[in-house]
C-alpha cells in the first residue's frame, strides 16, 4: 500500500500566518501614515525655502533692510500659488517672517522662517533663517 503525502496547509499554520500578516501590517501602517504626511509636507517646505531665497538676495542688495523686503511686491515675485498641499505663504511686515501653511493632506502644520537681525554695518555672506512651527512639534521626525 501506498502512502498519500499531505497536501495543503494545516488551519493551525494558516491562523499563524495571519497573526504574523496582522502584526506586520499593525506595525506598518502608522509608518507609512507619517511618511506620506512628511512626503506632502515637503511642498510647504520647499515653497517656503523659495520665498527665503529670494528675499535673502533682496537683503543683500538692500543693505540688510528687512522693511525693504517685507512684502511680496519688494520681492519682484508673486506669493506660491495653493496646492492639494500647500494652503498658503505668507511675509509678516516689518519682521519678514515667513509663514508657510499645510493643507489638512498634509497635517495642517504651519512652517515658518525668520530672517537673522543684521547689525548695521555688518554684511554677512550668508543669511541663516531660524525654522519654526508646528512642524517642530509635531511628534513627526524630521518633519521640517
Amino acid at each position: 500500500m501506498t502512502q498519500q503525502k499531505q497536501q495543503g496547509f494545516t488551519l493551525i499554520e494558516l491562523m499563524i500566518v495571519v497573526a504574523i500578516v496582522g502584526i506586520l501590517a499593525a506595525v506598518a501602517l502608522p509608518a507609512y501614515q507619517n511618511y506620506t504626511v512628511k512626503a506632502r509636507f515637503t511642498e510647504v517646505v520647499t515653497a517656503a525655502e523659495s520665498v527665503k531665497f529670494t528675499m535673502a538676495e533682496c537683503m543683500q542688495t538692500n543693505n540688510n533692510v528687512i522693511a525693504n523686503c517685507d512684502t511680496y511686491a519688494e520681492l519682484g515675485i508673486t506669493a506660491p500659488a495653493a496646492t492639494a498641499n500647500l494652503a498658503s505663504v505668507a511675509i509678516t511686515g516689518t519682521t519678514g517672517v515667513i509663514t508657510a501653511t499645510g493643507t489638512a493632506s498634509a497635517g495642517a502644520y504651519t512652517y515658518t522662517l525668520t530672517p537673522p537681525t543684521i547689525a548695521a554695518g555688518e554684511t554677512p555672506s550668508t543669511y541663516i533663517f531660524a525654522k519654526g512651527g508646528s512642524c517642530t512639534s509635531a511628534g513627526i521626525t524630521n518633519l521640517c
